[in-house]
């Protein structure tokens, strides 16, 4: 059986672990446990490491048609499926625990997986399917009737408890499948609760009350948030997902929900994005500042802050778990044939080891935008970050390092690298009558004009006539882009306008679509965003706007982007739903609704 499009599946959060459910009502992906756990249900990357199909008997065939959306502001998806018997919807949610509201959202999250049947018309016969393989697919656990006839799953560290209200269910050796008849007007809840075995218990909810309470918590925190600029419908839902992907009890933002979705059908760039990346982290406090409100800022801030911890001469890392654990070694799971065969599948992620010169720039420009929150005196452990920080970056900016796309091959001087070092002292010189004596802008303001002189001498090429990925180099790279949205260089200067409108033709694409590099299989949606951006900067509005909405096409019926879109099919690539990709969404509507802002 071939695994369905990326593009067919739907997200939800309790923003404290996510899954993915496929237009054929399968949920082939949940780790219940935090977003980064171990999956219970991981059809997504191997056939028989477990799902829970609920539709009706015989989806596919003739006659059979889905439509599906989120309830407004929410992560809350109904799924209606038509059928020459009639039509049902199946409702589906990650339940929010009762009585949770605004910012109260996912932090005691229940774990319980809901969904609710509704007949619409006629009579229609359901199947459902629960397959649970606990740990990516190594576990196949017992199954137990109980009593008020649900099925317990148990194996190894986990437990899960699957309850259908009236429907009783009977287990077989290593699945439940059994059929049923829902008529109009019948309404069915049944509910999936995850425990452990050593630890805390599987939660009873009744499934229609908690469905009922996690919609309304989500509408509740988006009734907490403002948008007055261009595009609302489609910033407010980035909004959402951005939420939907943070770690409530921390404030840590995954980078994405799932492993090892390849940038290349059946290749090996398969990486490991359920953790929360330093070098995002300014992308993502513009995106929260404009979409969300300064207490989310706030606290991926703090977040960042405790993570990173006292700053020594070891370079900090790119990346952190969603508590800030800092040794993420990445394995291979041998067991697992990947998505559409794309091997290898990997837990963890090495680029933690990284030398990552961009990584002080991005949190000190945090710093930069949250400053007027944080007074005119910084508390000590804040400055004490900031002075460490600067202080790497003046020690190590003319190192080489491995660039803003983890390249795992040899270090290079990349040029994103340097504007971003050049950004961190620039923000530090402005920043220092709030760092105490230790400050020294002098020296830090001429550091950043090595800095800056260097880009502007080692990072053009005369020849090709553009900045380009790396010194010395004659490759065009999208991370260019980057000049003029951190104010290294503005729009129009002569260098940066030809290597805007060379990465739009050499990189660039009709559809609006920007690879980072020329052999790139998939265009980078965060770069065709940024491409906006630069367009808007430069004053070309209406240019900006038409490439816009051409790349806001490429979300799937639910509003969902990945990280990369097939520059031939225009499938989906990558990990999903990507951060980044919504990041940029939220930035570029921003830009072209306020050009000089921030």
């Amino acid at each position: 059986m071939e695994q369905p499009q990326i593009s067919d599946y739907a997200f939800l959060s309790d923003s404290r672990s996510g899954a993915l459910v496929g237009r054929d009502g399968s949920v082939d992906w949940w780790c219940p446990s935090r977003f980064d756990g171990a999956s219970v249900f991981g059809r997504l990357l191997d056939p028989s490491a477990g799902h829970f199909r609920l539709a009706p008997a015989g989806a596919g065939g003739p006659g059979h048609r889905v439509e599906r959306a989120y309830r407004p502001d929410t992560l809350v998806l109904r799924t209606v499926h038509h059928t020459p018997q009639g039509s049902v919807a199946v409702t589906d949610a990650l339940a929010a625990e009762p009585g949770a509201r605004a910012h109260q959202l996912g932090m005691n999250s229940p774990a319980v997986l809901l969904r609710v049947v509704e007949g619409l018309s006629g009579r229609v016969r359901m199947a459902l399917d629960f397959a649970p393989r606990p740990e990516y697919g190594l576990l196949t656990p017992y199954l137990h009737e109980q009593p008020d006839g649900g099925v317990l799953a148990g194996a190894g560290p986990v437990v899960l408890v699957l309850r259908a209200g009236d429907l009783p269910l009977r287990p077989d050796r290593d699945r439940v499948t059994q059929e049923f008849e829902i008529s109009a007007g019948q309404v069915l809840g049944m509910d999936v609760a995850f425990g452990e075995t050593y630890g805390t218990p599987p939660v009873r909810l009744d499934p229609l009350t908690a469905l009922d309470e996690t919609t309304r918590a989500w509408e509740a925190y988006r009734q907490t948030h403002s948008y007055s600029g261009r595009y609302p419908e489609l910033v407010r839902h980035s909004a959402t997902v951005l939420t939907g992907l943070t770690y409530a009890r921390s404030g840590a933002v995954a980078a994405a929900l799932t492993t090892s979705l390849p940038e290349q059908i059946g290749g090996d760039r398969n990486y490991d994005y359920r953790f929360s990346w330093l070098r995002d982290f300014s992308f993502t406090m513009r995106a929260l500042w404009v979409a969300a409100c300064p207490d989310e800022t706030s606290r991926l801030f703090a977040w960042a802050a405790r993570s990173i911890g006292r700053v020594g001469d070891e370079p900090v890392p790119v990346l952190f778990g969603l508590e800030g654990e800092r040794d993420l070694t990445e394995h291979q799971c041998a067991h697992l044939r990947g998505y559409r065969d794309s091997r290898p599948v990997r837990i963890g992620n090495d680029a933690w080891r990284q030398r990552q010169l961009d990584v002080p720039g991005e949190v000190i420009s945090g710093v930069w935008r949250l400053r007027d929150y944080l007074g005119t005196t910084f508390e000590e452990e804040l400055r004490e970050m900031v002075l460490g920080l600067t202080e790497q970056v003046a020690a190590t900016w003319q190192m080489p390092d491995r660039g803003m796309w983890e390249t795992r091959g040899e270090e290079r001087h990349y040029l994103s690298s340097k504007v971003l070092c050049w950004l961190a002292m620039d923000h530090a010189v402005r920043l220092a009558d709030r760092l105490g004596d230790r400050a020294d802008p002098g020296r830090w303001s001429t550091v950043r004009d090595e800095i800056r002189d260097a880009v502007l001498r080692e990072g053009w090429n005369d020849r090709i006539g553009a900045f380009t990925g790396a010194f010395g180099s004659s490759e065009l790279d999208a991370s260019a882009l980057i000049l003029p949205v951190a104010h290294f260089l503005p729009a129009n200067d002569p260098r940066m306008r030809a290597t805007i409108e060379m990465i739009a033709r050499e990189l660039g694409s009709d559809d609006g679509l920007v690879r980072r590099w020329t052999t790139d299989p998939g265009g980078f949606l965060l770069c065709s965003f940024w491409l906006v951006e630069c367009l808007v900067i430069a004053g070309e509005r209406k240019r900006a706007t038409e490439l816009f909405e051409r790349v806001v096409g490429f979300a799937n019926d639910v509003g969902l982007f990945s990280e990369q879109i097939d520059m031939d099919t225009g499938s989906q690539l990558g990990n999903t739903p990507q951060a980044l990709s919504h990041v940029g969404l939220i930035n570029a509507a921003w830009r072209l609704t306020e050009p000089d802002s921030y």
